[in-house]
This record gives structure tokens, C-alpha cells and sequence, in this order.
């Protein structure tokens, strides 16, 4: 922060106003009720005019959608042939974008609480339905039970503490419902924030990571209003997660309770903590098989340069199952998110957040087979390295360069030797290839 006075951007009166200013009660936030929502709601193409099959020949299940993080946009790239076929406005500061079970949709979401439907069917992608159910937001995700396939979304707010349900092929709000305020210890809040949200595969439900509360919620979205069913005590200041390989336990980060929760969506319990290190934020985590330990998942951290391994297969091998196996030393701290593919023998992990800038332009890669740090590098001078995805067949690895000048850096899966360099992209951060989201894989 500059020298306000010293350096004459205030003079003293301005600082005396300031001063004051900073001393006053915040004004109450304001709510959001379902009739507001009903009234952000835009359906721009109807369901009846969408295309029956794909109005274009190219492999939409190849397609990335990669964030724009700056000017809200989402640029659809063709893994294939590396082009941008289309850039759709999102919302302020777009942070994830999940895909409906069948991939033909995407679900963007900005932290302004906007979400936009998406078609990849269309001639060229466009948005179909665009509406805003929060005020700040960061999670959405579609039903995908057998049977409840793209019928229903929904969004998890930062503010207001609720969560909201629409149709899953327009987005008409059908419904809001706020989100308990007491705490794991009893405490009663005013704010608790939704993060992470994934569907299970075992029933009509979604699982909620609860930050504040420290709970994680499964909201059952068979029954008339969508209640959340069931409440399970975790640990406070739950964020984001994944699936295990298994599509059986959300393992999902406390990351100021330095720990990585396991939570067992088919019986509806809690199996399992694992204390990690210093603020893990694995994203949506990692699978792989271990030769030694069998199928583990693992964890990256913002307050340290470490990687966390774990067992992650309690039916084969439980005798590992989560505990920790292996921890590997990495250049610095800030690591945002780790990821792999079956037909990669990397584990690769970026360090944004680090403190030195160079150390935030590298990433990692870690060897499956023999357990070990392989090498660091740097994609690009220009910004930090952020954020991993594979391509359909895992043959790519694609990683984003955050500058207003960034791009994405393709690379050999196998070999990591560089392939190609898409941009310049205005600040690209998370990238989503529509196969790999669809079915977890990560």
C-alpha cells in the first residue's frame, strides 16, 4: 500500500475522511430472493430451436473451454486443429465451468454469481440461457444420475448464504433455499459460504462443501424443493475436491484445517482425515496407481512446497487407504492445482501463488512409476503458470500462462516437449477439455 499522505495522493482532510470512512459499520448485505432471480433469467434459445445432433463436424468432445479470467469471457478451443471457434461473455471474473452429463452443455460460472448454458452442439458455440442466482458464487454443477441426466443445475452461493435450483436445459429458477448457519462446534454464523459441488453417482443428490460451517451437505434433488437431507460434521473451512478413481469418496480440502477430508457418498459418512500440510488446495486432485501403494490420490499446498500422497483405495488396499504414503519436497510454496491422465506418466503440479515470481512461472513434474520429482521448468517469462488439462486421448498436456498477454503452452504428454503455443489470451487460468470433465478424469 503506497504512502498516502507522504507521497501527496491524499491530502489531510482526505485522509481525516478516509479514516473515518473506514471506521464505519458495513452496511447489511443485501439478500437475494427467488422472484429477483426469476428476474435475471434470459433464455436466448429456446430448446426447440437447438440443434437435434451437431450443426458443425468437429470433435466437440475435444473442445477446452478456457477461462478469460479478466474480461469474462470463455474461449472455446478445438483440441484438435488449436483454434478458437468461439468467446461467450460469462460473468465477472469466471472461475469454473462444469459440463452437463451428456458434455453437450457447459455451465459457467462467474463470481459474480452469473451462470451461462453454453451449447457445443451449435453451428458455432453459444450461449442459450444465461441467469444469476447469487450475488458471488464460485460452484455449479448438473444432475447426472441414470435416469435425471441434464435435468436440473445447480449454483452454490458465496453470498447470499443459499443454494439455488434451475432447469437444467433453460435455467429457469425453480428454487432457493438457504444454507444452515451453525457451525461444526455449535457457533452460529452470518455467513457460510458454499464451495465445492460434485453429483453423486449413487443417488439423486449433490454433495455441498459447506466452507464456514465445516459440514458437507447432500441435497436430494428427487424431492419437491430440492432439500438439503443430510448434514456430515467434516471440518471447517471445507473448499474444493474431487472424486477418488473410484467415483466413491469426495475427498475434499479443509485447507485452513490443513487436511483433506474423505467422505463416503454411497453410505453417507465421514471415513476418513488426513492431515496434509500447510493449506492444501488440490483442486479436483489427482488419480494414479502406485506401484508400491496402489491407487492414491494426492494434494499440493499453498502455505508450503509440498506434495502429499495418499492411499486411496480402501477395498484393494486397505492397508494404505488414507494414509499418508509418500511426501515430495517442491521448489516453493502457492501450488494451486496438480493433474493427471491414465495415459500420462506425470503427476504435474504449477505454483502460482509463490512468492518469487520465478518459482510462480514453474510447474512440475513428479513420476508415477518411480516415485519421484522428475524435473521443474518454466512454460513462459510473461506470467505465472497456472492450471493443467490433457486432451481427449491424454496424448497433450495444455497449461495457461496468467498474463493479459498470456497463452496456453501445449506439451507431449509423454515426453513434454513442446508442441505448439495458443494466444494471446487475455489472462487464461482454469481450461476444461468436455471428455475429461464429463467423466472425471483428473
Amino acid at each position: 500500500m503506497p504512502a498516502w499522505g507522504h507521497d501527496g495522493l491524499l491530502d489531510p482532510a482526505e485522509i481525516e475522511c478516509m479514516a473515518a470512512f473506514l471506521q464505519l459499520d458495513p452496511p447489511e448485505a443485501p439478500a437475494r430472493s427467488l422472484a429477483e432471480i426469476r428476474q435475471s433469467w434470459e433464455l436466448v434459445v429456446p430448446v426447440s430451436e437447438r440443434p437435434t445432433a451437431p450443426a458443425h463436424a468437429r470433435d466437440w468432445e475435444n473442445f477446452f473451454a478456457v477461462i478469460l479470467r479478466d474480461p469474462g469471457k470463455v474461449a472455446i478451443l478445438d483440441g484438435t486443429t488449436k483454434e478458437e471457434v468461439a468467446r461467450i461473455d460469462v460473468g465477472v471474473s469466471a472461475h469454473i465451468v462444469r459440463t452437463s452429463s451428456t458434455g453437450r452443455y457447459l455451465y459457467a460460472v462467474g463470481r459474480n454469481g452469473a451462470v451461462t448454458m453454453i451449447d457445443l452442439w451449435a453451428a458455432t458455440p453459444q450461449a442459450v440461457a444465461r441467469v444469476q442466482g447469487c450475488y458471488d458464487a464460485r460452484s455449479v454443477e448438473g444432475s447426472k444420475l441414470a435416469g435425471w441426466e441434464d435435468r436440473y443445475v445447480i449454483e452454490g452461493c458465496y453470498w447470499p448464504p443459499q443454494y439455488v435450483v434451475f432447469d437444467g436445459l433453460t435455467l429457469e429458477p425453480l428454487a432457493r433455499n438457504d444454507v444452515p448457519l451453525t457451525t461444526i462446534d455449535g457457533e452460529v454464523l452470518r455467513e457460510v459460504r458454499t464451495a465445492a459441488i460434485v453429483a453423486s453417482p449413487f443417488e439423486p443428490v449433490w454433495l455441498l462443501a459447506f466452507k464456514e460451517s465445516g459440514y458437507v451437505g447432500f441435497v436430494d434433488y428427487a424431492q419437491d424443493g430440492f432439500p438439503l437431507v443430510t448434514q456430515l460434521p467434516a471440518a471447517r473451512f471445507l473448499h474444493d475436491g474431487g472424486w477418488d478413481h473410484a467415483r466413491r469418496w469426495f475427498l475434499v480440502a479443509a485447507n485452513a484445517s490443513d487436511r483433506i477430508m474423505v467422505v463416503d457418498a454411497q453410505e453417507r459418512t465421514i471415513d476418513a482425515e488426513i492431515v496434509t500440510g500447510d493449506t492444501p488446495h488440490p483442486g479436483r486432485g489427482a488419480n494414479w496407481e502406485d506401484p508400491v501403494y496402489g491407487w492414491v490420490n494426492a494434494t499440493t499446498h499453498i502455505g508450503e512446497g509440498k506434495l502429499t500422497v495418499y492411499g486411496a483405495d480402501p477395498i484393494g488396499r486397505p492397508e494404505h487407504a488414507w494414509q499418508i504414503v509418500r511426501e515430495i519436497a517442491l521448489p516453493a510454496a502457492g501450488g494451486l492445482f496438480l493433474k493427471t491422465h491414465p495415459s500420462s506418466p506425470w503427476v504435474l503440479m504449477d505454483m502460482p501463488l509463490a512468492s518469487d515470481a520465478s518459482d510462480a512461472r514453474q510447474i512440475c513434474a513428479y513420476a508415477k512409476a518411480s516415485g519421484v520429482l522428475d524435473r521443474c521448468f518454466t512454460p513462459s517469462a510473461a506470467g505465472p503458470a497456472v492450471h493443467f488439462e490433457f486432451d481427449r486421448a491424454g496424448a497433450e498436456l495444455w497449461v495457461s500462462v496468467w498474463a493479459q498477454d498470456g497463452e496456453i503452452v501445449v506439451y507431449d504428454a509423454v515426453t513434454l516437449e513442446e508442441r505448439a503455443r495458443i494466444g494471446p489470451l487475455d489472462t487464461p487460468t482454469g481450461k476444461f477439455n468436455v471428455h475429461n470433465s464429463t467423466h472425471d478424469v483428473y
